[in-house]
């Protein structure tokens, strides 16, 4: 069975989905001993996998066909859109990772005598914020995605020209 564009939406959804549903609740169990940092960890990792989907989604050759990426890049749109989709990922990592990797730091390396004692928690809300950065990718990525497939359209659907950059007579008579 064939890669679709349809595919391509379902996966990028799913993955960006997963990784804000984990980044919420790691931001809600942040105690000493929930799976905090393992929730964090897990959130950038379907983070990681939604970028990496997302940016192959929009290169893929569909139906066999590779367009060039000067053809892409020509949009002015998509342009922004893959901009934004790649400094939203890098954020949202950055933002995740941060008090994951802090949260980690207090959990291995606080020792208390008193077992009353609540550690202290990494920065709260970064995290979540985190979490709704990481949709806010998915969601770049997936109109990245739609733009592509515009320029594809585009790509493939305009009239041929001949060696001097005039139109073809032949496609503009065989069309009318």
């Amino acid at each position: 069975m064939a890669v679709t564009m349809k595919h391509m939406a379902l996966a990028i959804t799913a993955l960006g989905v997963i990784s804000f549903l984990l980044g919420v609740v790691a931001e809600n169990k942040k105690y000493p001993s929930d799976p905090t940092v393992a929730l964090g960890f897990l959130s950038v990792g379907f983070l990681v996998a939604t970028s990496v989907v997302g940016y192959l989604s929009l290169f893929y050759p569909y139906k066999g066909k590779r367009v060039p990426n000067s053809a892409l890049f020509q949009s002015t749109s998509f342009t922004i859109f893959f901009n934004v989709a790649v400094f939203t990922a890098g954020l949202a990592a950055a933002l995740i990772l941060w008090p994951t990797i802090q949260e980690h730091a207090h959990l291995s390396r606080t020792v208390h005598h008193d077992p009353d004692y609540q550690c202290p928690t990494a920065k709260t809300g970064l995290l979540g914020g985190g979490a709704f950065v990481s949709l806010d990718s998915a969601l770049f990525w997936l109109v990245a995605l739609m733009l592509a497939d515009n320029a594809r359209e585009d790509f493939f659907d305009e009239p041929e020209k001949d060696v001097k950059g005039g139109l073809d007579h032949e496609v503009l008579q065989g069309s009318a």
